[in-house]
């Protein structure tokens, strides 16, 4: 008798390959004109790292974030002279500001009173339980909203010797205690971040946070490096939380200009059809059966792109395996090889060019397809001069 074969089952509709993660459920705040939570678009932050006394070249460092797509920047205030610079920055900037307080329950205070957009305490660091109801009574009084956030380097002793050590259950108790705190003076417009530098340890944390209360959540692996690995440990932690729909907004921590920070904050909210794409580079990684150099050839059709904003898939591809079928799922591509490249769009084969004519023809029609974008987004403008 021949083995009966299994029945087959209709399998479940799966959802549309670009939708993204369904979010978590939370409470909106507000900081400034940026909604935090609720659903809303997820946002960028980043922090500077001029001394905040020095206005303006810290000004001109917020600047630079704006221009890098940044939604909320945060500036130190370790000393006095920080304090008495806020109500310019805050008044001055062109995004929302938060003053990052640790130790000195005054500089909160100062903030507040200065304008900023909103507060951030370190429960292991202001220590005075009635200082914190103070902040968080002129707080409200003043309609911004704190954000809570705990770092693994700075836990209290007591929790530390309750839970042998920093775990993801005594951030967040830690957390949770300092929220209560503020509740307790009817305050409830809060944010929370429990930030540690192994991304597991960090993903572990948010999930019982999430679990744990309703208040929009800021992700971050806090101290994660330089570029090189801080961009890997930001985007595995970040990244498969906001794939579980926890998060409301980011920062990437790199030791780096903070303008990076951005630039990679937005790149894993487009990876996950979080934020609509801007540029996107398609290339492959190269192999045997490349029959030009590709590393080289992205390199400066990325650099001749530098500039367009509008959402652009450009494929570079190098080989006759895979290349076609890439360049054909892209915007705009090229299949090379030979010494000569052929040129797509939208699907369909233009015509092919010499290897040494690639880059220009590629530029060029990109910032057509670029400019018709905007055209039809109601600017005329260029997207990219020259």
């Amino acid at each position: 008798m021949g083995t009966s074969l299994p029945i087959l089952t209709q399998a479940a509709p799966q959802p549309a390959a670009h939708t993204p993660p369904v979010r978590r459920a939370c409470r909106t705040v507000h900081v400034g004109d940026v909604a935090v939570g609720g659903g809303t678009p997820i946002s960028v932050q980043s922090m500077t790292t001029t001394p905040t006394h020095d206005v303006n070249a810290t000004l001109q460092q917020i600047a630079a974030l704006n221009a890098a797509g940044v939604d909320i920047v945060r500036v130190a205030v370790p000393r006095q002279e920080d304090a008495d610079a806020l109500a310019a920055i805050a008044a001055k900037s062109t995004v929302p500001v938060i003053a990052d307080i640790h130790f000195q329950w005054k500089y909160a205070m100062a903030a507040i009173e200065a304008g900023c957009a909103g507060v951030r305490i370190n429960p292991g660091n202001i220590r005075k339980h009635e200082k914190v109801k103070v902040i968080g009574d002129a707080a409200r009084q003043q309609g911004i909203p704190i954000r809570i956030g705990v770092n693994g380097g700075s836990l209290e002793a007591v929790i530390l010797d309750k839970h042998g050590g920093v775990t993801p259950e005594a951030m967040v108790e830690s957390a949770l205690a300092e929220a209560r705190l503020l509740e307790e003076v009817e305050f409830h417009d809060i944010k929370i971040s429990v930030k540690h530098s192994d991304p597991w340890v960090m993903i572990q944390t948010y999930r019982l946070l999430a679990e744990s209360c309703d208040y929009p959540l800021h992700l971050g692996v806090t101290e994660a490096g330089p570029p090189k690995t801080g961009i890997t440990k930001s985007a595995v932690g970040i990244g498969t939380l906001l794939a579980e729909g926890i998060g409301d907004t980011i920062r990437v921590s790199l030791s780096a200009d903070p303008v990076e920070e951005v630039k990679a904050g937005i790149a894993i909210l487009e990876a996950l059809h979080l934020r609509e794409r801007g540029l996107d580079i398609v290339s492959c990684p190269s192999c045997a059966r490349a029959e030009v150099d590709v590393y080289s050839l992205a390199e400066r059709v990325q650099e001749g792109l530098e500039g367009i904003d509008v959402p652009l898939r450009v494929a570079v591809m190098g080989c006759v395996v895979n290349g076609p079928g890439e360049a054909r799922e892209a915007d705009l591509g090229v299949a090379a090889g030979k010494g000569k490249g052929q040129i797509l769009q939208n699907g369909q084969v233009l015509f092919t060019v010499a290897e040494d004519d690639i880059v220009e023809t590629l530029v060029h029609f990109a910032n057509e397809m670029a400019d018709d974008i905007r055209a039809e987004r109601g600017s005329g403008e260029s997207v990219v001069s020259g």
